[in-house]
């Protein structure tokens, strides 16, 4: 598959986001339900809404971009990973925040990125309980959609002069790691999060760092991290290198920062 230029990534925006949303509409039939959770080898929980809204999303997006190899969690948790090469390829997330889900908190959402060169380039990122729709793509800034409202542009914010607004995850993490990554620093509050919505409060301008020191997979970053790019944030390793995508056969991310204008 030829590398997508800018110009057909922005057409290929609103059909992701309208994907998107459809499992989102199927996700949330199933959250009202007394939906089964089973265990993955890795012992992490899975819904019969993964599954559904995957077997949604992965059809649909080789429809809309024939020959784009698709990577998506519960088919790579199968051992159903395609061979990425060096095209363009999605990673997908169908229900990002399991256990937010199961919690009933309404903090997770559907994932869907698009990698080429190893970046992120296109992404969007729907919270069907929160009914919020963030999505970004190169060369098209970023959008926030709620509800019937109309989408507006969204962009990272200046570092605050009162302090910087932190988001971190709910669960995973460790206490002392951060507060030595963020000494020196002014915070004034800690804000936590489910699922890539943390990539989503930094794109929008209501946080300044996300910093995770912990275990992620590629989908589970990819569609969070092409909205914070496209809002001209920035995604690092703990050594200041760009994040990047492909890097072994099982699509894990080393820790990372999210950065929003804060350099």
């Amino acid at each position: 598959m030829n590398k997508l230029s800018q110009t057909e990534l922005m057409d290929l925006l609103p059909g992701v986001c309208a994907i998107a949303l459809k499992a989102g509409e199927k996700i949330m039939e199933i959250y009202a339900t007394d939906f089964d959770v089973a265990l993955k080898d890795d012992a992490s929980p899975v819904t019969e809404a993964d599954t559904a809204a995957e077997a949604i999303i992965a059809p649909a997006l080789a429809s809309l971009e024939p020959g784009i190899p698709i990577v998506a969690e519960e088919a790579a948790a199968a051992g159903k990973a395609p061979q990425v090469g060096d095209g363009p390829f999605w990673l997908v997330d169908p229900l990002d925040g399991t256990k937010e889900f199961l919690n009933r908190n309404g903090e997770f959402t559907v994932n869907i990125g698009l990698i080429q060169d190893g970046e992120p380039v296109l992404g969007v990122v729907y919270a069907p309980a929160l009914d919020t729709l963030y999505a970004g793509a190169q060369g098209a800034g970023a959008t926030l959609k709620v509800g019937e409202e109309d989408a507006r542009e969204i962009a990272v914010r200046p570092e605050p002069e009162d302090g910087l607004t932190i988001v971190a995850s709910r669960r995973h993490g460790d206490p002392a790691v951060l507060e030595k990554f963020l000494s020196g620093r002014a915070v004034k509050e800690t804000r936590n999060a489910g699922s890539s919505l943390k990539f989503c409060l930094l794109a929008a301008g209501e946080a300044d760092l996300y910093p995770r020191f912990g275990r992620t997979m590629e989908w589970d970053t990819a569609a969070g991290h092409a909205v914070l790019l496209a809002a001209g944030g920035l995604v690092t390793t703990e050594e200041g290198a760009p994040l990047t995508y492909a890097k072994n056969a099982i699509f894990e991310n080393p820790h990372f920062i999210g950065w929003g204008g804060v350099r």
